[in-house]
Protein backbone atom coordinates (compact mmCIF):
# COMPACT_ATOMS: atom_id res chain seq x y z
CA UNK A 1 0.00 0.00 0.00
CA UNK A 2 2.94 2.32 1.02
CA UNK A 3 4.32 1.95 -2.22
CA UNK A 4 1.50 2.60 -4.14
CA UNK A 5 0.62 5.63 -2.20
CA UNK A 6 4.15 7.28 -2.80
CA UNK A 7 3.55 6.19 -6.61
CA UNK A 8 0.40 7.90 -7.12
CA UNK A 9 1.14 11.06 -4.80
CA UNK A 10 4.11 12.38 -5.89
CA UNK A 11 4.50 11.82 -9.27
CA UNK A 12 3.92 15.49 -10.54
CA UNK A 13 2.30 16.01 -14.00
CA UNK A 14 5.50 17.97 -14.91
CA UNK A 15 7.46 14.70 -14.55
CA UNK A 16 5.14 12.07 -15.88
CA UNK A 17 4.85 13.97 -19.30
CA UNK A 18 8.59 14.04 -19.12
CA UNK A 19 10.05 12.49 -22.42
CA UNK A 20 13.29 10.08 -22.60
CA UNK A 21 15.21 12.36 -24.29
CA UNK A 22 14.11 15.10 -22.02
CA UNK A 23 15.06 13.20 -19.29
CA UNK A 24 18.16 11.97 -20.41
CA UNK A 25 19.35 15.30 -21.15
CA UNK A 26 18.10 16.87 -17.47
CA UNK A 27 20.37 14.00 -16.02
CA UNK A 28 23.47 14.48 -18.29
CA UNK A 29 22.96 18.52 -17.33
CA UNK A 30 23.20 18.12 -13.73
CA UNK A 31 25.89 15.48 -14.34
CA UNK A 32 28.05 18.12 -15.93
CA UNK A 33 27.56 20.33 -12.74
CA UNK A 34 28.61 17.07 -10.12
CA UNK A 35 31.87 16.89 -12.14
CA UNK A 36 32.75 20.04 -11.81
CA UNK A 37 32.31 20.58 -8.36
CA UNK A 38 33.55 16.88 -7.70
CA UNK A 39 36.99 17.26 -10.08
CA UNK A 40 37.64 20.49 -8.17
CA UNK A 41 37.39 18.85 -4.62
CA UNK A 42 40.38 16.88 -5.52
CA UNK A 43 42.18 18.00 -9.13
CA UNK A 44 45.02 20.57 -7.14
CA UNK A 45 46.36 17.69 -4.91
CA UNK A 46 49.14 17.02 -7.30
CA UNK A 47 49.61 20.86 -8.81
CA UNK A 48 49.96 22.79 -5.68
CA UNK A 49 54.13 22.25 -6.25
CA UNK A 50 53.78 24.05 -9.03
CA UNK A 51 51.40 26.53 -7.53
CA UNK A 52 53.55 27.40 -4.93
CA UNK A 53 56.60 27.57 -7.11
CA UNK A 54 54.60 30.10 -9.47
CA UNK A 55 54.30 32.42 -6.36
CA UNK A 56 56.90 32.20 -4.66
CA UNK A 57 55.01 30.49 -1.39
CA UNK A 58 55.57 27.27 0.60
CA UNK A 59 54.53 24.64 -0.37
CA UNK A 60 52.86 23.68 3.08
CA UNK A 61 50.61 26.68 2.56
CA UNK A 62 49.35 25.64 -0.45
CA UNK A 63 46.72 23.08 1.14
CA UNK A 64 44.98 26.32 2.01
CA UNK A 65 43.33 26.60 -1.32
CA UNK A 66 41.83 22.88 -0.48
CA UNK A 67 40.53 24.36 2.61
CA UNK A 68 38.98 27.33 1.52
CA UNK A 69 37.17 25.59 -1.09
CA UNK A 70 35.87 23.14 2.01
CA UNK A 71 35.21 26.13 3.79
CA UNK A 72 32.78 27.66 1.05
CA UNK A 73 31.19 23.93 0.12
CA UNK A 74 30.40 22.58 3.75
CA UNK A 75 29.06 25.97 4.86
CA UNK A 76 26.70 26.91 2.21
CA UNK A 77 25.25 23.68 1.58
CA UNK A 78 22.84 24.26 4.28
CA UNK A 79 21.43 26.88 2.54
CA UNK A 80 20.74 25.19 -1.18
CA UNK A 81 17.56 24.05 0.08
CA UNK A 82 15.86 27.16 1.03
CA UNK A 83 17.28 29.08 -1.21
CA UNK A 84 15.85 26.94 -3.96
CA UNK A 85 12.07 27.13 -2.39
CA UNK A 86 12.82 30.85 -1.94
CA UNK A 87 13.87 31.84 -5.67
CA UNK A 88 13.20 28.84 -7.62
CA UNK A 89 15.69 25.94 -8.53
CA UNK A 90 16.36 27.29 -12.00
CA UNK A 91 17.52 30.54 -11.20
CA UNK A 92 20.03 29.09 -8.19
CA UNK A 93 21.08 26.29 -10.06
CA UNK A 94 21.84 28.81 -13.18
CA UNK A 95 23.73 31.41 -10.71
CA UNK A 96 25.68 28.43 -9.04
CA UNK A 97 26.79 27.42 -12.03
CA UNK A 98 27.68 31.15 -13.61
CA UNK A 99 29.06 31.46 -9.89
CA UNK A 100 31.33 28.55 -10.18
CA UNK A 101 32.61 29.25 -13.58
CA UNK A 102 33.31 32.88 -13.06
CA UNK A 103 35.32 31.82 -9.45
CA UNK A 104 36.85 29.24 -12.34
CA UNK A 105 38.16 31.86 -14.64
CA UNK A 106 39.19 34.30 -11.45
CA UNK A 107 41.37 31.46 -10.60
CA UNK A 108 42.70 31.54 -13.45
CA UNK A 109 44.01 34.36 -13.86
CA UNK A 110 44.88 34.95 -10.46
CA UNK A 111 47.88 37.34 -9.50
CA UNK A 112 48.67 36.26 -6.12
CA UNK A 113 48.25 33.43 -3.71
CA UNK A 114 45.92 35.19 -1.35
CA UNK A 115 43.25 36.29 -4.56
CA UNK A 116 43.64 32.60 -5.86
CA UNK A 117 42.58 31.49 -1.65
CA UNK A 118 39.53 34.16 -2.07
CA UNK A 119 38.49 32.58 -5.35
CA UNK A 120 38.80 29.01 -4.58
CA UNK A 121 36.42 29.97 -1.42
CA UNK A 122 33.64 31.46 -3.90
CA UNK A 123 33.94 28.25 -5.88
CA UNK A 124 33.15 26.29 -2.85
CA UNK A 125 30.11 28.44 -2.61
CA UNK A 126 28.97 27.34 -6.44
CA UNK A 127 29.62 23.79 -5.69
CA UNK A 128 27.43 24.26 -2.59
CA UNK A 129 24.59 25.23 -4.60
CA UNK A 130 25.26 23.24 -7.74
CA UNK A 131 25.24 19.70 -6.32
CA UNK A 132 21.70 19.72 -4.08
CA UNK A 133 19.69 21.86 -5.97
CA UNK A 134 20.94 19.53 -9.43
CA UNK A 135 19.57 16.77 -7.69
CA UNK A 136 16.36 18.53 -6.87
CA UNK A 137 15.67 19.08 -10.18
CA UNK A 138 16.14 15.82 -11.11
CA UNK A 139 13.86 14.54 -8.39
CA UNK A 140 11.41 17.15 -9.26
CA UNK A 141 11.18 16.54 -13.08
CA UNK A 142 12.12 12.67 -13.91
CA UNK A 143 9.00 10.24 -13.04
CA UNK A 144 9.90 7.62 -10.15
CA UNK A 145 10.15 4.83 -12.79
CA UNK A 146 13.00 6.33 -14.31
CA UNK A 147 14.37 7.83 -11.13
CA UNK A 148 17.36 5.16 -11.07
CA UNK A 149 18.61 5.41 -14.41
CA UNK A 150 18.33 9.30 -14.54
CA UNK A 151 20.66 9.49 -10.99
CA UNK A 152 22.95 6.37 -12.98
CA UNK A 153 24.26 9.57 -14.97
CA UNK A 154 24.09 11.90 -12.27
CA UNK A 155 25.89 10.38 -9.70
CA UNK A 156 28.34 9.04 -11.99
CA UNK A 157 31.25 11.52 -12.01
CA UNK A 158 30.90 11.32 -8.10
CA UNK A 159 32.92 7.63 -8.48
CA UNK A 160 34.64 8.86 -11.38
CA UNK A 161 36.07 12.69 -10.69
CA UNK A 162 37.87 12.07 -6.88
CA UNK A 163 39.92 9.45 -8.65
CA UNK A 164 41.10 10.95 -11.64
CA UNK A 165 41.19 14.18 -10.19
CA UNK A 166 44.77 13.83 -9.20
CA UNK A 167 46.09 12.24 -12.76
CA UNK A 168 44.01 15.33 -14.73
CA UNK A 169 45.63 18.11 -12.69
CA UNK A 170 49.10 16.54 -12.73
CA UNK A 171 48.91 16.34 -16.17
CA UNK A 172 47.98 19.61 -17.06
CA UNK A 173 50.12 20.93 -14.49
CA UNK A 174 52.63 18.98 -16.33
CA UNK A 175 51.54 19.38 -19.90
CA UNK A 176 50.41 22.79 -20.11
CA UNK A 177 49.90 24.64 -16.92
CA UNK A 178 48.45 24.41 -13.34
CA UNK A 179 45.91 27.60 -14.69
CA UNK A 180 44.48 25.21 -17.31
CA UNK A 181 42.95 22.97 -14.29
CA UNK A 182 40.49 25.89 -14.01
CA UNK A 183 40.09 27.05 -17.60
CA UNK A 184 38.83 24.07 -18.82
CA UNK A 185 35.37 24.81 -16.05
CA UNK A 186 34.56 27.31 -18.46
CA UNK A 187 33.35 25.92 -21.69
CA UNK A 188 31.72 22.94 -19.45
CA UNK A 189 29.75 25.95 -17.20
CA UNK A 190 28.85 27.76 -20.24
CA UNK A 191 27.35 24.62 -21.78
CA UNK A 192 25.98 23.64 -18.31
CA UNK A 193 23.97 26.86 -18.27
CA UNK A 194 22.40 26.96 -21.88
CA UNK A 195 20.67 23.27 -20.96
CA UNK A 196 20.16 24.60 -17.53
CA UNK A 197 18.21 27.57 -19.40
CA UNK A 198 16.38 25.44 -22.01
CA UNK A 199 15.63 22.38 -19.42
CA UNK A 200 14.71 23.57 -16.56
CA UNK A 201 11.23 25.50 -15.65
CA UNK A 202 10.76 26.39 -12.10
CA UNK A 203 7.67 24.73 -9.88
CA UNK A 204 5.74 26.45 -7.55
CA UNK A 205 3.67 23.48 -5.96
CA UNK A 206 7.72 23.07 -4.15
CA UNK A 207 7.52 26.56 -2.08
CA UNK A 208 7.51 26.27 1.31
CA UNK A 209 7.35 29.38 3.98
CA UNK A 210 10.44 30.46 5.77
CA UNK A 211 14.07 31.25 6.05
CA UNK A 212 15.58 30.29 9.21
CA UNK A 213 18.71 32.86 8.99
CA UNK A 214 20.26 32.19 12.53
CA UNK A 215 19.68 28.25 11.88
CA UNK A 216 21.91 28.55 8.43
CA UNK A 217 24.43 30.73 9.89
CA UNK A 218 24.38 27.99 12.87
CA UNK A 219 24.69 25.03 10.68
CA UNK A 220 27.70 26.77 8.61
CA UNK A 221 29.85 27.66 11.55
CA UNK A 222 29.24 24.05 12.02
CA UNK A 223 29.68 22.20 9.20
CA UNK A 224 32.67 24.43 8.12
CA UNK A 225 34.30 23.99 11.72
CA UNK A 226 33.78 20.57 11.73
CA UNK A 227 35.38 19.79 7.94
CA UNK A 228 38.09 22.32 8.42
CA UNK A 229 38.92 21.13 11.81
CA UNK A 230 39.11 17.33 10.72
CA UNK A 231 41.39 18.60 7.78
CA UNK A 232 43.63 20.23 9.27
CA UNK A 233 43.87 17.57 12.48
CA UNK A 234 44.42 14.68 9.30
CA UNK A 235 47.12 16.95 7.11
CA UNK A 236 48.92 17.85 10.08
CA UNK A 237 49.20 21.39 8.92
CA UNK A 238 49.14 23.14 12.13
CA UNK A 239 49.63 22.81 15.58
CA UNK A 240 46.98 20.36 17.21
CA UNK A 241 45.58 22.38 19.67
CA UNK A 242 44.09 25.38 16.90
CA UNK A 243 43.23 22.38 14.14
CA UNK A 244 41.12 20.68 17.60
CA UNK A 245 39.49 23.65 19.10
CA UNK A 246 37.96 24.27 15.36
CA UNK A 247 36.21 20.57 15.54
CA UNK A 248 35.26 21.47 19.49
CA UNK A 249 33.82 25.19 18.06
CA UNK A 250 32.06 22.66 15.20
CA UNK A 251 30.54 20.27 17.82
CA UNK A 252 29.51 23.49 20.25
CA UNK A 253 27.46 24.74 17.30
CA UNK A 254 26.44 21.61 16.63
CA UNK A 255 24.60 20.93 19.12
CA UNK A 256 23.08 24.78 19.69
CA UNK A 257 21.58 24.22 15.99
CA UNK A 258 20.46 20.94 17.06
CA UNK A 259 18.54 22.58 19.93
CA UNK A 260 17.40 25.22 17.59
CA UNK A 261 16.15 23.39 14.69
CA UNK A 262 13.58 21.53 17.39
CA UNK A 263 11.90 24.98 17.62
CA UNK A 264 11.48 26.40 14.22
CA UNK A 265 9.29 25.63 11.12
CA UNK A 266 11.48 25.25 8.46
CA UNK A 267 14.66 24.06 9.89
CA UNK A 268 17.98 24.70 7.55
CA UNK A 269 18.82 20.67 8.03
CA UNK A 270 15.01 19.31 8.25
CA UNK A 271 16.09 16.30 11.02
CA UNK A 272 12.52 15.27 10.85
CA UNK A 273 13.23 13.88 7.84
CA UNK A 274 14.96 11.02 9.36
CA UNK A 275 11.42 9.68 10.51
CA UNK A 276 10.66 8.12 7.22
CA UNK A 277 12.35 4.74 7.25
CA UNK A 278 13.94 4.80 3.81
CA UNK A 279 15.64 7.93 4.12
CA UNK A 280 16.98 6.87 7.77
CA UNK A 281 18.47 3.98 6.89
CA UNK A 282 19.68 5.33 3.44
CA UNK A 283 21.38 8.22 5.75
CA UNK A 284 22.89 5.98 8.13
CA UNK A 285 23.89 3.20 6.41
CA UNK A 286 25.51 5.45 3.71
CA UNK A 287 27.36 7.25 6.56
CA UNK A 288 29.37 4.25 7.18
CA UNK A 289 29.83 3.23 3.45
CA UNK A 290 30.72 6.53 2.36
CA UNK A 291 33.52 6.43 4.92
CA UNK A 292 35.36 3.58 2.35
CA UNK A 293 34.31 5.77 -0.40
CA UNK A 294 35.69 8.33 1.20
CA UNK A 295 38.73 7.03 2.41
CA UNK A 296 39.87 5.17 -1.05
CA UNK A 297 41.52 7.97 -2.98
CA UNK A 298 43.42 9.03 0.23
CA UNK A 299 44.61 6.29 0.87
CA UNK A 300 45.81 4.09 -2.23
CA UNK A 301 47.80 6.44 -3.88
CA UNK A 302 49.98 6.92 -1.08
CA UNK A 303 49.88 2.92 -0.27
CA UNK A 304 51.29 2.99 -4.10
CA UNK A 305 53.91 5.69 -3.80
CA UNK A 306 55.05 5.41 -0.41
CA UNK A 307 55.02 1.50 0.25
CA UNK A 308 55.17 0.61 -3.63
CA UNK A 309 57.77 3.46 -4.26
CA UNK A 310 55.58 4.42 -7.53
CA UNK A 311 55.63 7.70 -9.41
CA UNK A 312 52.34 10.12 -8.88
CA UNK A 313 51.78 9.19 -12.04
CA UNK A 314 51.83 5.61 -12.36
CA UNK A 315 50.20 5.13 -8.75
CA UNK A 316 47.44 7.90 -10.39
CA UNK A 317 46.87 4.95 -13.49
CA UNK A 318 46.34 2.26 -11.13
CA UNK A 319 43.78 3.97 -8.73
CA UNK A 320 41.93 5.59 -11.97
CA UNK A 321 40.87 1.87 -12.34
CA UNK A 322 38.55 2.06 -9.76
CA UNK A 323 36.58 4.89 -11.43
CA UNK A 324 36.51 2.89 -14.60
CA UNK A 325 34.17 0.71 -13.22
CA UNK A 326 31.85 2.90 -12.53
CA UNK A 327 30.64 3.41 -15.99
CA UNK A 328 29.50 -0.42 -16.11
CA UNK A 329 26.58 0.86 -13.33
CA UNK A 330 24.85 2.71 -15.69
CA UNK A 331 24.46 -0.26 -17.93
CA UNK A 332 23.34 -2.61 -14.83
CA UNK A 333 21.99 -0.59 -12.34
CA UNK A 334 18.39 -0.87 -12.57
CA UNK A 335 18.37 -4.54 -13.67
CA UNK A 336 19.93 -5.81 -10.79
CA UNK A 337 18.07 -3.48 -8.69
CA UNK A 338 15.11 -5.13 -10.69
CA UNK A 339 15.64 -8.41 -9.67
CA UNK A 340 17.03 -8.54 -6.20
CA UNK A 341 15.47 -5.17 -4.93
CA UNK A 342 16.91 -2.66 -3.12
CA UNK A 343 17.00 -4.29 0.54
CA UNK A 344 18.91 -7.42 -0.90
CA UNK A 345 21.27 -5.42 -2.86
CA UNK A 346 22.17 -2.60 -0.36
CA UNK A 347 22.46 -5.51 2.22
CA UNK A 348 25.29 -7.68 -0.28
CA UNK A 349 26.86 -4.81 -1.69
CA UNK A 350 27.93 -3.36 2.10
CA UNK A 351 29.38 -7.18 2.57
CA UNK A 352 31.35 -6.97 -0.62
CA UNK A 353 32.60 -3.54 -0.53
CA UNK A 354 33.84 -4.44 2.74
CA UNK A 355 35.61 -6.73 1.16
CA UNK A 356 37.18 -5.59 -1.11
CA UNK A 357 38.55 -2.97 0.89
CA UNK A 358 39.89 -5.86 2.88
CA UNK A 359 41.42 -7.11 -0.26
CA UNK A 360 43.03 -3.86 -0.97
CA UNK A 361 45.19 -4.50 2.74
CA UNK A 362 46.61 -7.59 1.02
CA UNK A 363 48.41 -5.49 -1.38
CA UNK A 364 52.25 -5.58 -1.87
CA UNK A 365 54.80 -5.02 -4.59
CA UNK A 366 54.40 -8.85 -5.37
CA UNK A 367 50.93 -8.84 -6.26
CA UNK A 368 50.45 -9.35 -10.17
CA UNK A 369 49.78 -5.87 -11.17
CA UNK A 370 46.44 -7.56 -13.21
CA UNK A 371 45.49 -9.08 -9.94
CA UNK A 372 45.11 -5.54 -8.57
CA UNK A 373 43.20 -4.15 -11.40
CA UNK A 374 40.78 -6.76 -10.91
CA UNK A 375 40.23 -5.87 -7.45
CA UNK A 376 40.03 -2.40 -8.16
CA UNK A 377 37.48 -2.61 -10.97
CA UNK A 378 35.37 -5.31 -8.95
CA UNK A 379 35.75 -2.84 -5.53
CA UNK A 380 34.93 0.60 -7.39
CA UNK A 381 31.66 -1.09 -10.11
CA UNK A 382 30.30 -2.23 -5.98
CA UNK A 383 31.26 1.20 -4.42
CA UNK A 384 29.40 2.58 -7.88
CA UNK A 385 26.20 0.40 -7.60
CA UNK A 386 26.02 1.02 -3.81
CA UNK A 387 26.24 4.86 -4.29
CA UNK A 388 23.64 4.74 -6.89
CA UNK A 389 21.14 2.87 -4.60
CA UNK A 390 21.42 4.97 -1.38
CA UNK A 391 21.54 8.20 -3.71
CA UNK A 392 18.23 7.05 -5.21
CA UNK A 393 16.00 4.80 -2.42
CA UNK A 394 16.53 7.80 0.10
CA UNK A 395 14.16 9.81 -1.64
CA UNK A 396 11.34 7.02 -2.33
CA UNK A 397 9.06 8.02 0.43
CA UNK A 398 9.71 11.67 0.70
CA UNK A 399 6.78 13.83 -0.08
CA UNK A 400 7.28 16.25 -3.29
CA UNK A 401 6.89 19.70 -0.29
CA UNK A 402 9.85 17.94 1.64
CA UNK A 403 12.02 17.11 -1.11
CA UNK A 404 14.60 20.45 -1.43
CA UNK A 405 14.94 19.95 2.26
CA UNK A 406 16.07 16.01 1.99
CA UNK A 407 18.18 16.90 -1.00
CA UNK A 408 20.11 19.57 1.51
CA UNK A 409 20.57 17.32 4.43
CA UNK A 410 21.63 14.44 2.13
CA UNK A 411 24.52 16.59 0.66
CA UNK A 412 25.21 17.38 3.70
CA UNK A 413 25.59 13.98 5.37
CA UNK A 414 27.64 13.34 1.98
CA UNK A 415 30.00 16.02 2.72
CA UNK A 416 31.02 15.02 6.05
CA UNK A 417 31.29 11.18 5.26
CA UNK A 418 34.10 12.04 3.17
CA UNK A 419 35.64 14.10 5.25
CA UNK A 420 35.02 11.04 8.01
CA UNK A 421 36.25 8.65 5.84
CA UNK A 422 39.53 10.35 5.71
CA UNK A 423 39.79 11.20 9.04
CA UNK A 424 39.54 7.69 10.04
CA UNK A 425 42.17 6.74 7.73
CA UNK A 426 44.45 8.71 8.73
CA UNK A 427 43.57 7.86 12.15
CA UNK A 428 44.10 4.46 11.70
CA UNK A 429 47.32 5.44 9.55
CA UNK A 430 48.83 7.60 13.17
CA UNK A 431 47.29 4.41 15.33
CA UNK A 432 49.33 1.37 13.53
CA UNK A 433 52.85 3.45 12.93
CA UNK A 434 52.44 4.55 17.40
CA UNK A 435 51.70 0.72 17.51
CA UNK A 436 55.19 -0.29 15.61
CA UNK A 437 56.97 2.48 17.82
CA UNK A 438 58.01 3.77 15.04
CA UNK A 439 57.59 7.85 12.74
CA UNK A 440 57.28 7.06 9.45
CA UNK A 441 54.89 5.01 7.49
CA UNK A 442 55.32 1.74 6.29
CA UNK A 443 52.95 -0.76 3.63
CA UNK A 444 51.79 -2.38 7.17
CA UNK A 445 50.23 1.01 8.13
CA UNK A 446 48.36 1.00 5.42
CA UNK A 447 46.90 -2.32 5.23
CA UNK A 448 45.83 -1.67 8.77
CA UNK A 449 43.91 1.45 7.34
CA UNK A 450 42.57 -0.52 4.75
CA UNK A 451 41.05 -2.98 7.34
CA UNK A 452 39.21 -0.18 9.42
CA UNK A 453 37.34 1.32 6.87
CA UNK A 454 36.63 -2.36 5.09
CA UNK A 455 35.11 -3.05 8.77
CA UNK A 456 32.85 0.10 9.00
CA UNK A 457 31.59 -0.75 5.56
CA UNK A 458 30.56 -4.12 6.90
CA UNK A 459 28.90 -2.47 9.46
CA UNK A 460 26.25 -0.77 7.03
CA UNK A 461 24.46 -4.42 6.24
CA UNK A 462 22.85 -4.37 9.48
CA UNK A 463 21.31 -1.70 8.93
CA UNK A 464 20.40 -1.86 5.41
CA UNK A 465 18.55 -5.29 6.39
CA UNK A 466 16.21 -3.27 8.14
CA UNK A 467 14.46 -2.06 4.71
CA UNK A 468 11.04 -3.30 4.21
CA UNK A 469 11.51 -6.37 1.52
CA UNK A 470 9.71 -3.75 -0.93
CA UNK A 471 11.11 -0.48 -0.33
CA UNK A 472 11.91 1.08 -3.67
CA UNK A 473 10.07 -0.66 -5.48
CA UNK A 474 8.51 1.70 -7.43
CA UNK A 475 11.82 2.93 -8.15
CA UNK A 476 13.34 -0.28 -9.40
CA UNK A 477 9.94 -1.62 -10.87
CA UNK A 478 11.11 -4.76 -8.70
CA UNK A 479 7.89 -7.82 -8.43
CA UNK A 480 6.28 -6.54 -5.24
CA UNK A 481 7.07 -9.56 -2.50
CA UNK A 482 4.49 -8.76 -0.36
CA UNK A 483 1.57 -7.22 -2.25
CA UNK A 484 -0.47 -6.49 1.08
Amino acid sequence: MTVTAVAAGDASPAATALSPGRMRAIALMVATAFFMEQMDSTVLTTALPAIAHDFGSDPLAMNLLLTSYLVGLTAFIPASGSAADRFGARRVFVGAIALFTLASIACSLSPSFGFLVGARFVQGIGGAMMVPVGRLVVLRRVPKSDMVRAMAWVLMPTMIAPIAGPLVGGFLATVLSWRWIFYVNVPVGVIGIAMALWLIRDESDAKRAGFDRFGLILSGLALSSLVVGLELLVRDLVPRLPAASLVVIGLVALVAYLRRARRVDAPSLDLGLLDIATFRIATLGGILFRIGIGAVPFLLPMMLQLGFGLSPLESGAITFAGGVSALLVKMTTVPILRRVGYRDALVWNSVLGGIFLALCAAFSPGWPLAAMYAVLLLGGFVRSLQFNAFGTIAFADIPALRMSSATTLHSTVQQLSSVLGISIAAAALGVSVAARGDTQLALADFSSAFLVVGVLTLAAAPLCARLDQDAGAVLSGQRLRNPA
